[in-house]
């Protein structure tokens, strides 16, 4: 759905402009079930420079320590974007993975865990990023905690590495969503479009799902 109005960064799931969307469910497991099970719901929004992304997590045993970029993020509470902004190119995507605390990490990948350039420092400072909770959590939270993340993504930083098809009504982008825990004491791994795999992996962009812009 495109935005006309000025969005603000600052993880409020509940803002009038987000009541407009309906959510998505991350809800497709991979792997073992873990001991607690993550609610994990996702809204998108575009304008004429900019993608939008909120991710509203319920969830147990929290856990974000990584405060450097680019690091493993994913071992931490992360929620994760993995997108193929260039329809013409479905099998090159950005993983943009973000823990609890804020923290991201952004690569441009044409070859899964082969081919793929890490996005700098000056680049990622341009993605504005809101989080609820602390940037470190640690020790990890046991009680249930309701976080979120909301960030914007300027399309200038994504032309810097592939084309661009601009989001307009009835553009189609390949994506999948992702909630993950890797290394904390609640191991987990969701998705949004199911992925057929023995072992969990997010890196299989034959198993992105269809975004279409409204």
């Amino acid at each position: 759905m495109p935005v006309r109005e000025t969005m603000t960064m600052d993880g409020k799931w509940d803002k009038p402009v987000w009541k407009k969307v309906k959510p998505i469910r991350i809800e497709n497991r991979m792997g073992d079930a873990p001991r607690f099970r993550p609610v994990t719901e996702a809204k998108m929004l575009y304008d004429a420079a900019n993608v939008y992304v909120i991710f509203r997590v319920h969830d147990k045993f929290v856990k974000s320590t990584v405060t450097a970029y680019n690091g493993d993020v994913s071992g931490d509470s992360c929620v994760e974007f993995f997108f193929s902004p260039n329809s013409a190119q479905p099998g090159h995507y950005f993983n943009l993975e973000v823990n609890a605390g804020g923290t991201p990490l952004i690569f441009f990948v044409t070859k899964p865990r082969k081919e793929f350039k890490e996005l700098p420092d000056a680049a990622i400072d341009q993605i504005e990023i809101a989080h609820s909770l602390p940037r470190v959590v640690d020790p990890e939270r046991a009680e249930e905690t309701t976080w979120t993340i909301e960030y914007r993504i300027p399309l200038s930083i994504l032309k810097q590495f592939t084309d661009v098809t601009i989001p307009k009504p009835g553009v189609t982008w390949r994506a999948n969503f992702y909630k993950t825990a890797s290394h904390t004491s609640n191991p987990h791994y969701y998705t949004w479009s199911p992925v057929s795999n023995p072992e969990p992996d997010f890196h299989l962009p034959a198993y992105f799902g269809t975004l279409t812009f409204n």
